[in-house]
């Protein structure tokens, strides 16, 4: 292939990768810039809650439903849609004067980010082929889903002790910009729109019911489970996804294609993310707290001590596709990633009032750096694998919509638990004693991913052909491994349909 020719797809992933990086840059950098905030603007506790709920709300109501769109109305054009309301309201988030400003401008931040991520993972599917390049893009966009987080951690404590905790919401303007240039210049200038109309009735009960949810899980860290609040709401969400489900099977149209759940591959990819993910939110919540308050590190150092994690998980995922070049298959890295993260979620449980950082924090860091490398790209892989190019859309707002929910199911369910069993005293004991018990769960979680994976994922390469069946003038010819294993003649009235390169 030329230069000519790859640069495009060199833009395109570029495009991807850094506009997924900046959403969930922003969703990590809040964390440790929310006590400056609060002492700048004179934020109450229930202000800094929603400044972080409000965020989380929108952006997995919306998911589905701005998944679906990307499909209706082209990617080209709900890409420069996310990233002007992700950059306007950054740019509202950085200059707010009050709570109401800036919690306003996390409501459109929310939106933005709704649209951008589906919309991201979404262009991988479409423009690089199942194989080599697949796996290439996969492998860095699922390094990016884990290095995005850590970095945020690492940038919000640098921001907030050295400079301000604006400058985190402020780079976006820029980088938003010039992302919408390069979108311009890589993306076709013609969607590749699908003729149709919203499924409205889905987009409301999918909206609402997620919200719902989300809306509980989240509460039920403040009120506990049992509070009439938390299971009303997660009552209410339940009834409208099981409506929203009853209404797709019907639908002409539907915002999340039925067709999607029939893989169980797929199936299996997305349980496995749930829990995964889960894990790893409840890690950076339990973490934090036992760097600042077991050990007594600035937020500064908080922040930077996150940097072993991100190093190795960029390193273990520049690997990947080689790995399956190899002959590794997508099972074998998920499952030996997810073990490994198992080994380090353990290992931390394990973490003492005043022990050392390298010995308490890095050593398991490296483990969980290194299994999240190997994981995360081939199980993105897994979920998207076999979508047709009208479901592209759908499937990556469902992957996103997993890993959205599962982060905040992993730290409202870990966190209620941990106080829940042994109380809410603010000494540095009982903050690692809940840290110890909560990393202790999320390695059984991680146990529990590995078996699912073990069980649902296929046993197959990297970078193997997809199998099918393909057309071949009046005959439809089955593919498995590029090879031709039996023919069947085509129906009369099929002769003057067009061909095509995808599997029948």
């Amino acid at each position: 292939m030329s230069a000519a020719e790859a640069e495009p797809g060199v833009m395109i992933l570029a495009i991807v990768l850094l506009g997924y990086f900046m959403i969930l840059l922003d969703t990590s950098i809040v964390v440790t810039g929310l006590p400056v905030m609060g002492e700048e603007l004179g934020l109450t506790a229930l202000h800094l809650s929603w400044v972080q709920n409000s965020y989380t709300l929108v952006f997995g109501g919306l998911l589905l439903l701005a998944a679906r769109t990307g499909d209706l109305f082209g990617r080209r054009r709900m890409l420069l849609t996310g990233l002007t309301l992700f950059s306007v309201s950054s740019l509202l988030i950085g200059l707010a004067p009050s709570a109401g400003w800036l919690i306003g401008g996390r409501l459109l931040q929310g939106a933005g980010a709704a649209i951008l991520a589906p919309t991201t993972l979404a262009l991988i599917t479409e423009h690089f082929p199942e194989g080599p390049a697949r796996i290439r893009a996969t492998s860095a966009y699922g390094a990016v889903a884990g290095i995005g987080a850590a970095a945020g951690m690492v940038l919000g404590g640098v921001f907030a002790d050295l400079l301000s905790w604006r400058v985190g919401f402020l780079v976006n303007v820029p980088v938003g910009v010039h992302l919408a240039i390069l979108a311009l210049r890589a993306l076709p200038g013609r969607d590749a729109a699908q003729p149709g109309h919203l499924d409205l009735p889905g987009a409301i009960t999918s909206t609402l019911g997620v919200a719902f949810v989300l809306f509980g899980i989240v509460e039920a860290s403040e009120l506990g489970w049992g509070n009439p609040v938390v299971d009303g709401s997660l009552a209410a969400g339940v009834v409208l996804f099981a409506i929203f489900l009853l209404l797709e099977r019907r639908a002409v149209q539907p915002l999340l294609p039925l067709s999607l759940f029939s893989s169980v591959q797929r199936n299996g990819a997305l349980a496995t993310r749930f829990l995964l993910v889960a894990s790893v939110m409840s890690f950076f919540f339990f973490v934090t707290q036992l760097m600042q308050t077991g050990m007594g590190m600035s937020p500064l150092q908080a922040g930077l001590g996150f940097l072993p994690l991100s190093l190795v998980q960029f390193l273990f995922a520049s690997v990947v596709p080689r790995l399956g070049r190899a002959g590794v298959s997508q099972r074998t890295l998920v499952v030996v990633g997810v073990l490994i993260m198992s080994g380090g979620m353990a290992w931390l449980a394990f973490a003492t009032v005043g022990e050392s950082y390298l010995l308490a924090v890095a050593g398991p860091m490296l483990l969980l750096g290194a299994g999240q490398g190997l994981a995360f790209g081939p199980l993105t892989g897994a979920a998207v694998s076999g979508a047709r190019a009208d479901e592209a859309g759908a499937a990556s707002g469902l992957v996103n919509a997993v890993h959205q929910i599962g982060g905040t199911f992993g730290v409202g369910a870990l966190s209620s638990l941990t106080v829940g069993v042994l109380g809410t005293g603010a000494a540095a004991s009982a903050v690692v004693g809940r840290a110890d018990l909560g990393f202790s769960v999320a390695a059984g979680l991680l146990l529990l991913g590995a078996v699912l994976a073990l069980v649902c994922l296929n046993e197959s390469r990297a970078d193997d052909r997809p199998s099918g069946r393909r057309r071949f003038g009046r005959m439809r010819v089955g593919i498995a491994s590029g090879e031709r294993v039996g023919a069947e003649p085509i129906p009369e009235e099929e002769h003057d349909r067009p061909c095509r390169s995808r599997p029948w």
